[in-house]
């Protein structure tokens, strides 16, 4: 089993900037892909970016120019800084990393959610 933690969340004003970090520990052998997800009250959770281990990165189109993913493979750690932050940025953002067992086995395993509020 890995464990995720996550820390960085908080209330920003509008145009501000935040960093996430997601710290993956425990039974870890080979991490896939590292991502950040975010689910806003009353919506679905959605993707808002990805990175593999060879560091190809994916965005939602509403962040692309704005927040940026990346990952430090040695310390199995996940960022995420986002700027110019808009009030439809507000949601709970959740970790999420795909992980390969040395069988072959893939795992996915999420964070608990950190809550990211930015007001008008």
């Amino acid at each position: 089993q890995a464990q995720l933690v996550e820390s960085g969340g908080g209330l920003v004003q509008a145009g501000g900037s935040l960093r996430l970090s997601c710290a993956a520990s425990g039974s870890i052998f080979r991490i896939i892909t590292m991502g950040w997800y975010r689910q806003a009250p009353g919506k679905q959770r959605e993707l808002v970016a990805s990175i593999t281990a060879s560091g190809n990165t994916n965005y939602a189109d509403s962040v692309k120019g704005r927040f940026t993913i990346s990952r430090d493979n040695a310390k199995n750690t996940v960022y995420l800084q986002m700027n110019s932050l808009k009030p439809e940025d507000t949601a709970v953002y959740y970790c999420k990393v795909d992980q390969e067992d040395k069988w072959g086995l893939r795992y996915t395993y999420w964070g608990q959610g950190t809550q990211v509020t930015v007001s008008s």
